[in-house]
């Protein structure tokens, strides 16, 4: 067995070569529905960076910032993310994947609380979500947090 992912174990030998071809093709950045959400905003005038650190958290981004008006949007996954309507659990290897995905769903959450400590709107959507919908709501967000003089931070998520 390999070393594990990021504090849970060891990682199981993969079930099958094409489930591990697969898992290894998934992307963590620029995935379809972050691209069309960003593709929605530069095309009207949302001017935005990716991938920007987490201030204090070693290894955590933000898919869309906004550091101005601080509003920082996740586009999570549904498989690793825990999405409540479309995860599915993994058959093999059921106990490491389920610490795997957990520790994904702590750490999401103690990102989100870390932002909004810091004055950030965390606006986190899935993958699933309409890209137009989402654009709206991250520009509502952006429009108001400058109206405002980019004060208070509040946590508006996905469906």
């Amino acid at each position: 067995m390999k070393e594990g992912s990021r504090g849970v174990g060891p990682r199981p030998v993969p079930s099958s070569a094409a489930v591990s071809s697969r898992m290894s093709r998934q992307a963590s950045r620029d995935t379809g529905p972050e691209m069309a959400i960003r593709r929605l905003l530069h095309a009207t005038g949302h001017r935005y960076r990716l991938h920007r650190k987490v201030p204090g958290m070693a290894r955590r981004t933000i898919d869309i910032a906004f550091p101005g008006p601080k509003v920082a949007v996740f586009v999570d996954g549904c498989f690793w993310h825990g999405c409540p309507q479309h995860a599915t659990q993994p058959g093999a290897n059921k106990d490491w994947w389920r610490r795997k995905l957990d520790k994904n769903i702590d750490r999401d959450r103690e990102t989100t609380e870390r932002l909004s400590a810091e004055g950030w709107t965390v606006l986190r959507f899935w993958e699933h979500e309409s890209p137009e919908a989402v654009a709206r709501r991250v520009a509502v967000a952006v429009e108001l947090k400058k109206a405002n003089g980019q004060k208070g931070a509040t946590n508006d998520g996905g469906e």
